[in-house]
């Protein structure tokens, strides 16, 4: 009887649960406008690993990763990106809330301002990059030669959620500074889409500079990088070993704390909109 009581009501997220699934109805709506953006997504995959292959194609081994070595380098990045943007991607439009004062609607609804964010909306055009990248990805676990042992099974399984949560957190920091930065998406874009192209990267070509930015500061390098030549048998270098891919959830919390701390910096900072 209890149950049946509380079932209609659901639970914590089941607002969050109806809001997801009116904003994927919507999108579905106009199946041609939903196609073209669709294939506009799978064209922008597309292209960017056109861009690593042609790179790879001249460059024979490249930061100690060969071509094939690179499809996975590549697929593993851009499919923890992809997830992490159909997910929280569009916290990158918090100005435009701002401005059109919705941001102070949601102030007035009785939950979490980042969760109410998180579920505005859902990017389903953007599954096809992922498709793009999770091809990719499993063309790079065929095509090298790698002796599995468990613990390379743990560590992938390991290293996608942490790279999707690595990538969620640099969404959500980004998001924090926007309550800032008005009109500075292009600054904050650095670190989101900068962050992924740099974790497509063998994080070993940087100068000293960038690889302790991306392998300490914004430890873009524990997404990929690392993980791929942990998986390959790769040594690494050495201020960078490939034992540290096993500190991937590591790197995503330390993330997450920045994000967090910039966004309650922001909401604290916010005086409305006038909306």
């Amino acid at each position: 009887m209890g149950e049946s009581a509380a079932a209609p009501y659901g639970n914590w997220f089941t607002p969050y649960g109806a809001v997801l699934r009116s904003r994927m109805r919507s999108q579905r709506a106009y199946p041609l406008s939903f196609a073209a953006d669709m294939l506009s997504s799978l064209l922008v995959g597309a292209v960017e690993f056109a861009e690593v292959w042609v790179i790879y194609h001249n460059v024979r081994i490249l930061g100690g990763l060969d071509m094939k070595g690179m499809l996975l380098l590549f697929g593993l990045s851009n499919l923890s990106f992809a997830i992490a943007q159909i997910a929280v991607g569009h916290t990158d439009t918090l100005p435009t809330y701002i401005r059109l004062g919705t941001l102070d609607a949601f102030h007035l609804r009785p939950q979490p301002l980042l969760l109410q964010l998180i579920t505005s909306d859902i990017s389903l055009r953007r599954l096809t990059r992922a498709a793009v990248a999770a091809a990719v990805l499993s063309a790079g676990l065929a095509e090298n030669d790698i002796h599995w042992t468990v613990s390379k099974f743990a560590l992938l399984a390991v290293s996608l959620p942490a790279g999707v949560a690595s990538f969620a957190g640099l969404f959500v920091a980004a998001a924090g500074l926007q309550f800032f930065l008005i009109d500075g998406a292009e600054l904050t874009n650095s670190f989101t889409y900068g962050g992924s192209f740099a974790a497509q990267q063998p994080t070993s070509v940087f100068g000293l500079p960038l690889a302790i930015l991306f392998g300490f500061a914004v430890p873009v390098a524990f997404i990929a990088y690392l993980p791929t030549i942990a998986v390959l048998g790769l040594r690494g270098p050495d201020w960078l070993p490939a034992g540290l891919a096993w500190a991937s959830p590591g790197a995503a919390l330390w993330i997450w704390a920045f994000a967090l701390t910039f966004w309650q910096l922001g909401v604290r900072h916010y005086q409305g909109g006038g909306g």
